[in-house]
Order: C-alpha cells, then structure tokens, then sequence
C-alpha cells in the first residue's frame, strides 16, 4: 500500500502562499533540487490540485529540452513525463492523456483506494486547497516539509484547522546552506 506525502514549502509561520498564491519568498538553489529529487525518486505517482498540475503541466513536459536545462529540470522532467498525475478538481475536463486521472467527488475514497493500489509514494505537490481536503479527510501519512527561513505574516496557512489533530514522529531533518530546513515526518497516531 502507497503512502501519501505531502511536499510543502513552508514558511516559519507556517503559510504555504502569499495572500494571493505568492511563492517568491521560497529560497531555491541546486543543492535543494538535489534533496527533494533523491525524494522525489521514492515516489511513483503525483497528486495535485487543478492549479498546481496546471501550472506543473505547462513547464515539466518540455523542461529537458530547453536549451540550458538544469540537471533538475532534465531529472525531474523524466519522472514527471512516466508518474501517473491525479488530479484533484471539480472544473477541470477530462484528460485525454492515459496517465492523467482526474477526481471530482468522492475525493477520501477515491485517494483511499489510490493508495491501496499504489506500492509506492504518493506525493502531492504544493497544492494547498487539496492538501487541506486531504488533511481534512486524514489521508497525509508522511510531511515533506520545506521550512524557509522567513514569516510573511499574511497568507494561505497549510494547516487551516480543518484537519484531525495529528501526533508526528520526526524521521529527518536537513539544514541547507540556503537556510531552508528540510523536515520529513510520519504520522503516528491522532492527538
């Protein structure tokens, strides 16, 4: 059975997002492309909300062959062309691609039986609307939490007090030259 992990960059007060989806606040450099493609590589399948594979969708197609493509462009590029991408939205039509699975309803039991299906990880990409569905529904068993070092004071929580209290065991934690905090934690139990 797959697990879902939740990948978030995050900041120290914890949004995910400026007030209006800002992300230029989050500190990127190769040595965190390196990290988060050895994790990355555990994985086999992406979920995402409608905006966030939109956006994955117009960029990660094509990235290995833009003249001057990053290793993490060449090495993200692949496994994102061979992962097969769900979808979490209600407006978005259906993909006439083969490794595009959208769900509409039903959206507990439908991850549920994702991961029943899945041998390995399950990652959800930023997407903070699905991420709070999917916490709401205690569906995240494992956090990929990318702490950067600055508070914006002003913007979307990741955790917007819909979702169960959960008790957390630490498995990693990796401090980047940049000052990003790489923490990787499994649920444990309910609080």
């Amino acid at each position: 059975m797959g697990k879902l992990v939740l990948f978030m960059h995050i900041s120290l007060d914890g949004l995910v997002a400026g007030p209006n989806g800002e992300m230029d606040w989050i500190r990127i450099s190769d040595e965190l492309f390196e990290y988060s493609d050895r994790q990355t590589a555990q994985s086999s399948t992406a979920l995402y909300g409608r905006v966030t594979y939109q956006m994955m969708e117009a960029y990660w197609p094509t990235a290995a062959e833009q003249p001057g493509a990053s290793r993490h462009d060449i090495t993200h590029a692949s496994w994102y062309k061979q992962a097969p991408k769900v979808v979490l939205s209600t407006t978005l039509p259906d993909s006439a691609q083969p490794n595009v699975r959208i769900i509409r309803d039903n959206v507990a039991a439908e991850v549920q039986q994702l991961k029943q299906e899945t041998e390995q990880d399950i990652v959800i990409f930023g997407s903070p609307g699905a991420a709070h569905s999917l916490l709401a529904a205690n569906l995240v068993d494992e956090f990929r939490l990318f702490v950067n070092p600055v508070i914006l004071r002003d913007g979307i929580p990741l955790f917007d007090g819909s979702q169960p209290a959960l008790q957390l065991q630490l498995l990693e934690a990796v401090t980047l030259s940049s000052g990003v905090q790489g923490l990787h934690y499994r649920r444990i139990a309910e609080a």
